[in-house]
């Protein structure tokens, strides 16, 4: 059972919108995107990119701690 709300334009004409039709409307688009193909492929890249950014973190981790060594050098040999 949904909520319903009802606007009056200006013309006098009466528009009804349903919140529970929106949602079984939505739900079922779910569903279908699920069931189709383009689910696993979905999900697929977002494996795919979730380990892209886990590389490209420790490469930049990495990065940063052996820049930080070399500052810490080039500031010891300049005191």
């Amino acid at each position: 059972m949904g909520v319903s709300i009802t606007l009056r334009c200006s013309n006098s004409s009466i528009v009804s919108k349903t919140k529970g039709n929106k949602m079984k409307k939505f739900a079922d688009s779910v569903k279908k995107f699920l069931v189709s193909e383009d689910g696993p492929t979905a999900v697929e890249y977002a494996v795919m990119l979730a380990l892209i950014i886990v590389v490209c973190l420790a490469a930049v981790s990495a990065v940063g701690t052996k820049a930080n060594a070399k500052f810490n050098a080039v500031s010891g040999y300049l005191n």
